[in-house]
C-alpha cells in the first residue's frame, strides 16, 4: 500500500504543469549558455589565456565536459534552489488551499504516513532535477563541442584538469552530491509548506533562508564561521572537482545534511500534527 501511494503521489506531482517549469528552464539557460559560448569569442579566448598560462593545451580542455561543467555554476546557484523550493514548498500547502488535503485526511490513513510519502515525493522530484540538468547540459554541450578532457576552475577553490575517463566520473558523481542539495532544499520548503501559510510563502521563507546563508557565508569577516551555515554544507558537489578530493570534508558535510533533513522532516511532522485541517 504504501508504493501504491507513493505512485499515486508521483503521479499527481508530476501531473502538475509548474513541476516541469524547472526542467524547461534548465533547458533554455543551457542552450543560452552553451551557444553564446560557441559562437562569441571572447569567452573561449578568455578560457585559452588561462589554461595557456599556466602551460596547457587549451585545444585539449575545451571539451563538451568543460563547458558542460562551467554551466553548472550559474544554474545551480539560482535556479535550482527555486524550482526545488518551489515544488517543496507546493506538496502540502497548495492542497490545503485547494481543500483535498481534508478529504484525503478523511480516509484511514496517519499524517505521519501521508507526510512521508509527500517527501519521498519530493526527493524523487529532487533526483530527477539533478540527473536532468547533468544530461541535458552534456548532450547539448556535445552538439557543439568535441569530446576531451576536463578543466573546472572556481576561484578561490580549484584549478583542476582531468582526463576524459576521470571527468566524466567526477562529472556524475557531481550531479549525485546536487541531488543531495536539490532535496535538501526541497525539505527545508517543505516544512514550511506544513504550516499554515500559502505555497508561495512557504517558497520565498525556503529561498530567504538560502539567501541569507549565502549573503552570510560571503562576508569576509564571517570566514571562519562558513562551516556554520548551511550553503557551505549544500556547496560540496564542487569537491569532487578538487585535486585531491577532501573525502573527510565531504562526509562531515553529508553527515550534517542527514541531519538537516531529519530535522526539517521532523519539524514538519510536528507542525503538521499540531494543524486543524478537517474543520
Amino acid at each position: 500500500m504504501f508504493l501504491i501511494q507513493l505512485r499515486n503521489e508521483l503521479w499527481k506531482l508530476f501531473g502538475k504543469k509548474r513541476t516541469y517549469i524547472g526542467f524547461l528552464m534548465f533547458l533554455v539557460a543551457q542552450n543560452v549558455i552553451v551557444l553564446v559560448f560557441r559562437f562569441a569569442q571572447g569567452p573561449r579566448l578568455s578560457m585559452a589565456r588561462t589554461l595557456e598560462g599556466n602551460g596547457y593545451l587549451a585545444t585539449e580542455y575545451i571539451s563538451a565536459l568543460s563547458v558542460a561543467t562551467f554551466m553548472l555554476m550559474p544554474i545551480v546557484y539560482i535556479l535550482l534552489p527555486l524550482y526545488a523550493a518551489l515544488v517543496g514548498g507546493d506538496l502540502v500547502a497548495k492542497e490545503a488551499e485547494d481543500g483535498t488535503l481534508r478529504m484525503i485526511l478523511c480516509r484511514p490513513i496517519s499524517r505521519g504516513r501521508l507526510l512521508l510519502v509527500k517527501w519521498l515525493a519530493g526527493v524523487v522530484f529532487s533526483f530527477l532535477l539533478a540527473m536532468v540538468l547533468g544530461m541535458f547540459g552534456l548532450a547539448f554541450a556535445r552538439l557543439w563541442f568535441p569530446w576531451g578532457s576536463l578543466f573546472v576552475m572556481i576561484p578561490g577553490e580549484s584549478f583542476s584538469l582531468f582526463s576524459p575517463g576521470d571527468g566524466l566520473n567526477q562529472y556524475v558523481a557531481a550531479h549525485l552530491l546536487l541531488a543531495i542539495k536539490a532535496a535538501t532544499i526541497m525539505g527545508l520548503a517543505f516544512m514550511f509548506s506544513c504550516f499554515n501559510i500559502k505555497p508561495a510563502a512557504a517558497t520565498i521563507l525556503a529561498l530567504s533562508f538560502i539567501f541569507i546563508s549565502v549573503i552570510l557565508q560571503n562576508i569576509p569577516y564571517f570566514k571562519d564561521l562558513e562551516p556554520w551555515f548551511l550553503t557551505w554544507h549544500l556547496n560540496i558537489w564542487q569537491l569532487l572537482f578538487s585535486q585531491p578530493i577532501p573525502w573527510w570534508r565531504i562526509g562531515e558535510s553529508l553527515s550534517l545534511l542527514a541531519g538537516f533533513n531529519v530535522t526539517f522532516l521532523a519539524v514538519a511532522l510536528t507542525a503538521f500534527h499540531v494543524r486543524d485541517i478537517k474543520s
